[in-house]
């Protein structure tokens, strides 16, 4: 898969889950500082990846990524 759409698709589901506009997301937005993530929305962020992408994380691996660019990283390492 590619990294665009990875990125596209983490995109959708924090828009969806923080309940913000996908052009307030940048690669290098925090998902704690920035778009105001707390731990509920963390785990809910967790969860609409694993459902988005049908794969399974590592949670407490999945809870150390802190930004957007991150998550598509990590989530690359599931998909290839």
């Amino acid at each position: 898969m590619e990294r665009s759409e990875i990125q596209h698709r983490v995109q959708k589901v924090v828009s969806s889950v923080l309940k913000i506009d996908s052009k307030e997301i940048a690669p290098q937005s925090n998902f704690v500082f920035d778009l105001g993530a707390d731990s509920m929305k963390s785990v809910e962020l967790i969860a609409g990846f694993e459902e988005e992408f049908n794969i399974e994380m590592d949670e407490d691996r999945a809870r150390e990524v802190q930004t957007v660019a991150g998550a598509v990283d990590f989530i690359a390492t599931y998909v290839q």
